[in-house]
């Protein structure tokens, strides 16, 4: 298995699980908890990649990064969307200067 069909894995396991009895699944403790359940783990995890990455600490940043792109995948799930059209989205972005990449939002 590579590293992509990790995210595809997880994918699945995250969409399986969502309707899932919450004494039995995070994520669908996560899920019937709602979006602001789910946006408050996305920034804790942030928080603690920041503390990590602070601390120096190649592990602890690894794994808090882990936490937070699983929370992110949850997120993304609860919006219907997936870590593919993140995957669609970042090569869209290839070979384009972040800066040109930037101003070109309709933000």
């Amino acid at each position: 298995m590579n590293n992509l069909d990790v995210l595809i894995e997880l994918t699945n396991t995250i969409e399986n699980r969502k309707n899932s009895s919450e004494s039995e699944s995070y994520v669908a403790y996560l899920f019937s908890s709602g979006q602001d359940k789910i946006l408050k783990k996305v920034i804790e995890e942030a928080g603690e990649v920041l503390m990590a990455s602070k601390d120096n600490d190649p592990t602890h940043i690894t794994k808090e990064v882990a936490d937070l792109l699983f929370h992110s995948m949850v997120l993304l799930s609860y919006h219907n969307l997936s870590i593919e059209d993140v995957l669609t989205e970042l090569k869209s972005r290839q070979n384009i200067s972040g800066l040109e990449e930037k101003a070109s939002r309709n933000l």
